[in-house]
């Protein structure tokens, strides 16, 4: 299993809608997800830096890479655009973390 973290920023004004449009998440991406290989998948909110930590766990690279060409994929990044900053294709701007400790 591959752990992966990742920051992304969501609009000072809209954290409670980001927290609001995940609960619950929509059923079928929590599917697609699933059916990637994403396992174990938490995301926090730092509200003083309006910055979020994302963490999962993955089976491989190339399957947490494939979700992004999911139609249901496209279409949360599109129904979340306007909340967070986001890339030309509407996926969120993000920054992957290396990981530089671990304990079981």
């Amino acid at each position: 299993m591959i752990r992966k973290a990742f920051v992304m920023t969501v609009d000072a004004d809209q954290h409670e809608e980001y927290e609001k449009r995940h609960k619950p998440i929509w059923p079928e991406l929590e599917a697609a997800l699933k059916a990637h290989g994403v396992q174990n998948y938490s995301i926090f909110l730092d509200a003083d830096t309006h910055q979020l930590f994302a963490y999962a766990e993955v089976e491989s690279e190339a399957q947490w890479a494939s979700i992004a060409e999911e139609k249901i994929c496209q279409k949360w990044w599109r129904y979340m655009r306007d909340i967070m900053p986001s890339n030309p294709d509407n996926s969120p701007i993000a920054k992957d973390l290396r990981e530089v400790f671990h304990i079981d």
